[in-house]
């Protein structure tokens, strides 16, 4: 089960909390990005950041220059977001229309990951969440660019998942009056077809672990 800390207590719609922690990993895992929270020279800051899971730990990664991430990093509390968008619900009042969606927050100190075979692994985690199989296919990191990039590792001890799977919630009068079209257009997420580089050299085919990826 998720934690139940004042933090992560919903204040509203309470009914869409989910409380199994199956669902979290479901949503990070399908994610492809996360937004970083921070509070930096006192005012908030929020980011797209790239992030990859494993068991309870989530990864997140930038460069050692980004000052989003050595703050991330000072002991302070951060909030991290992914939110998949799976419809837009069309009502018979505007007021009333509304979104199907899954949504989870964590909330905690994000920690710099400095022990080299840790940051390693938090780095191939990474890289396997956004391009699976990449980390077997591409050229390995190199001193200077490991030397270059930040991994920072957030337990996800404390969060929440709330979620909207369900058609429109018209008021009564409206679903008399039946005056407007009303229900759900569905988002969907797919791959294109993979586009290779102009600067390939001839004789290259798309490799497995690109061309396996649905679109």
């Amino acid at each position: 089960m998720l934690s139940s800390t004042p933090r992560t207590t919903l204040g509203r719609m309470k009914h869409r909390a989910v409380t199994d922690r199956s669902v979290l990993y479901a949503v990070l895992d399908e994610g492809l990005i996360c937004h970083l929270g921070i509070v930096r020279d006192g005012a908030p800051l929020v980011l797209p950041t790239g992030y990859g899971r494993d068991g309870d730990t989530l990864y997140l990664h930038g460069s050692t220059g980004a000052s989003s991430l050595r703050t991330a990093s000072q002991d302070l509390d951060v909030c991290v977001t992914v939110t998949l968008l799976d419809g837009i619900v069309y009502s018979r009042s505007v007021n009333n229309h509304s979104m199907n969606y899954r949504s989870a927050v964590i909330l905690g100190k994000a920690a710099t990951v400095t022990d080299r075979e840790a940051k390693m692994h938090g780095l191939k985690v990474l890289t396997d969440h956004l391009a699976p199989g990449s980390w077997e296919h591409a050229r390995e990191v190199n001193a200077k660019e490991f030397a270059a990039v930040s991994v920072l590792a957030l337990d996800l001890a404390e969060a929440s998942v709330k979620m909207r799977a369900e058609g429109p919630d018209d008021e009564p009068e409206d679903l008399d009056a039946d005056n407007a079209w009303a229900g759900v257009l569905p988002i969907r997420t797919v791959f294109g077809a993979p586009e290779p580089s102009t600067d390939l050299s001839p004789g290259w085919q798309v490799p497995a672990h690109v061309s396996g990826r649905e679109w």
